[in-house]
This record gives structure tokens, C-alpha cells and sequence, in this order.
């Protein structure tokens, strides 16, 4: 038995002052305050020291760290990327795919699922799946990512991707061909169902919401917006088309997610998106690159033989000529960090959207992703500036704490 204590404990909907959090066998048992949960003599003591004691986060966005990228296709470098992540408090990561050959989306699925079937306490996270992210984007809209290579989504691709088994989300741009079927067989399976790097109306939004799409990735980044909408139909004399932006905004079933690194989206973005979808509906994300944990320089989105090349400066990845945005280069501890003092949300109310959120989306919401009694004992201490100190996957401390 593991009790967590001298702390305050970060629930999804409050937090609880000298709180106690107790563990076995790689369950939560029980939660509380100090005066309702004696501690008993033959536990194992893990002291917060007066800071918090935090679920585990959950990262359903995420390309790579510590100079490895997932699409690199092997099993070492997913290893090296989750570790990374690990010290940054992720306990459950969601690897994800880019624009790619056939032959390097097999290799990093085959990978994924290879970690994640022989996981031991040293790979830090354990992997709750794949994004499938790329490759169908659409072409005016694959941002930084390795150009030429996105596509129409092809049935006999998808769904001998889809029977690796490994997938849990699945994203596609909306205005594609084939999109519907896309989206009809990835919620048939139980997939959160996503669009991403798209220039989509709301009528084409709307049919993809029909076929089970729920998701948007990274909201305000490679997305429609009213202005791309009168580009792309060269419209002059015919009413302006509602985009992404809206459709996600006025339906509570749709969900999103943000980037709280501080180069993305300014503190008014984050509060407006915090206020208009709320804590239940809003994800926080890392989307990040091999460039976290790592020095300013030059580094590759995508595979590292053939990926597109990038600049970190050590606060945000960026393309030249001119300054354009490439994915992040921080860990989630920081954007927690950053949601919750720029955007107005609770501390509560940000962990949630760093970990329960996500979770459910996924369908992991009762097994992780908040410190509840009979879920995984995924438990993060955490100081009073909510730097990671100590992390814990299935009730084990790995040995990325700091």
C-alpha cells in the first residue's frame, strides 16, 4: 500500500487542502482529506512537501521528444520520445503519425504497438494508442509538416492501418474525398473521430459530424476560418461561409484542443476558447516535436531521414522564410502551467483539461485521468508552481521523476 499525503489533492472538480491519496496493487483505493483517511503504519509515505498530488496527464497530440520523432519507425525511438514526455508528468501518450509513405505509417504503428505490448516501468507512459493524424490532410493545409505526401484517405490503407490495433483517434480533413467512409469505419471502431489540417466549411463540417466526427485538432492552427473560406472559393459577389471555428463553437458535442505553450495562442485565445467550450469539451495538448527536452538548432518533423526541416529556438519550433509556427518544443507540465495563469480556468479546471478531458474523449475516462478510487494509480507531486517533481504510472514511481 502507497499513501500520498501533505499535499493538496487536485480533483476534476475541486481541490482538497491536506488531501490523502491511497494506492494498491496499481489501483487508487481511496481519496480524501488527512482527518478522514488515517494513515496506516505499514504504508509506503510518498510526501507531496506541501505542494499538490495530481492525476497523471493524458496527451492525445503528440510527435515526438528528446530528438526522436514517432514517425522515425522504430521501437527505440518511441521510447526515447515517451520517457521524455514522462518527466514532464504524461503517464498515458497517444504517439502521432505525420504525412508519410505507406511504408513509414506501418513502421511506426508496428513500433507503438510493439512498446506498447512490452512495456516495463523504465518506458515511463504507458501508450493508450495512436493518433493516426496524418496523412490526410488537405493539400493547401498540411502546415509544417512534410509536403507531398498527403492524400485522399484510400479505404485499403485506412483499414489495414486500422486492423493493426493500435489506433484510438483518427483524423481527417473534411473536404476530402472519401472522408465520410473515412470517418463512418473509424467511429464504427470506437475511435475519437477528429478533423485537422483542413480549409472545411460548415456544410462539409456538418457531414462529417453526421458520420461521427467529434474532434478538431489544435483549434486557430490549420484550420477554415470565414477569410480562408473566401480564398478558396474565390468568392466576391456570394455570401461569406461559416468555417471550422464556428461550427465547433456552436455545437457542445464538439471538442477541441489548444496550445498553451505561449507562442501559439495568445492568453485572450486561450480564455475565449476556455469560456466557450469549458473544461469538459477543451483538451490540452503538447503537439510537440524531437526538439523538446533538446538545445536550439535545426531539427525535422516526420521521419528524420526524409522530414521536413524546422528551427527551435528553445520556446516554439518555426519554418523559414519567415517565421512560421512548427508544432512545440515544450512538455504538458507547461501548458498547464500556462492555461491555468493565462486563461482564467482554475487550477482544477486546467488539470481536468490535461487529463479527465482527454480521457474521456478517448474512452479511458473511468480507467485514468483523475484521482478517483478503483482507477489507475496515475499520480503526479507536483510543487505549488505545479513543476512535475515525482511521477507514478499503475501505481509505480519511474525513474523520469525529478
Amino acid at each position: 500500500m502507497t499513501i500520498f499525503h501533505n499535499g493538496t489533492v487536485i480533483l476534476p472538480d475541486r481541490t482538497l487542502a491536506d488531501g490523502v491519496v491511497v494506492c494498491r496493487d496499481g489501483r487508487i483505493t481511496a481519496v480524501g482529506t488527512r482527518s478522514d483517511i488515517p494513515v496506516p503504519t505499514n504504508a509506503t509515505a510518498v510526501d507531496a512537501g506541501g505542494g499538490y498530488i495530481g492525476p497523471g496527464y493524458v496527451d492525445i497530440h503528440t510527435h515526438g521528444a528528446a530528438g526522436a520523432d514517432f514517425m522515425d519507425g522504430t521501437p527505440d525511438a518511441v521510447r526515447i520520445a515517451v520517457r521524455a514526455h514522462t518527466r514532464h508528468g504524461t503517464t498515458t501518450i497517444f504517439p502521432t503519425t505525420t504525412t508519410g509513405s505507406p511504408a513509414q505509417l506501418e513502421a511506426m504503428l508496428l513500433a507503438c504497438r510493439q512498446v506498447q505490448r512490452e512495456r516495463t516501468t523504465l518506458d515511463g507512459a504507458r501508450i493508450g494508442g495512436v493518433h493516426f493524424y496524418g496523412p490526410y490532410f488537405a493539400e493547401n493545409m498540411v502546415g509544417a509538416h512534410p509536403l507531398g505526401r498527403s492524400r485522399f484517405p484510400d479505404p485499403e490503407e485506412y483499414q489495414r492501418f486500422f486492423d493493426l490495433g493500435i489506433i484510438r483517434i483518427a483524423t481527417c480533413a473534411a473536404e476530402l474525398p472519401g472522408c465520410e467512409a473515412y470517418y463512418r469505419e473509424a467511429a464504427g471502431r470506437g475511435y475519437l473521430v477528429t478533423c485537422g489540417h483542413s480549409n472545411s466549411t460548415w456544410t462539409e463540417m456538418k457531414r462529417a459530424f453526421h458520420a461521427g466526427m467529434r474532434h478538431v485538432d489544435h483549434f486557430w492552427c490549420a484550420m477554415s476560418s470565414v477569410a480562408s473560406l473566401r480564398d478558396r472559393f474565390k468568392i466576391s459577389e456570394q455570401p461569406m461561409q461559416a468555417s471550422m471555428e464556428e461550427f465547433v463553437l456552436a455545437h457542445e458535442e464538439m471538442s477541441t484542443e489548444v496550445l498553451a505553450d505561449g507562442c501559439h495562442l495568445s492568453p485572450e485565445l486561450l480564455e475565449f476558447a476556455f469560456r466557450m467550450k469549458g473544461p469538459r469539451r477543451l483538451c490540452l495538448v503538447t503537439d510537440s516535436n524531437r526538439a523538446l527536452g533538446m538545445p536550439p538548432g535545426e531539427y525535422k518533423i516526420g521521419p528524420q531521414s526524409d522530414g521536413a526541416a524546422f528551427i527551435s529556438n528553445g520556446r516554439v519550433g518555426y519554418q523559414t522564410p519567415g517565421f512560421r509556427l512548427a508544432s512545440t518544443v515544450v512538455g504538458m507540465e507547461v501548458m498547464v502551467r500556462n492555461m491555468w495563469k493565462m486563461s482564467g480556468a482554475s487550477l482544477y479546471d486546467t488539470v481536468r483539461m490535461a487529463s479527465l478531458t482527454p480521457a474521456e474523449r478517448v474512452g479511458m475516462g473511468t480507467e485514468t485521468g483523475s484521482l478517483e478510487a478503483g482507477k489507475r494509480a496515475d499520480i503526479l507531486v507536483l510543487d505549488k508552481e505545479m513543476v512535475v517533481k515525482r511521477v507514478f504510472v499503475d501505481g509505480e514511481e519511474t525513474v523520469y521523476s525529478r
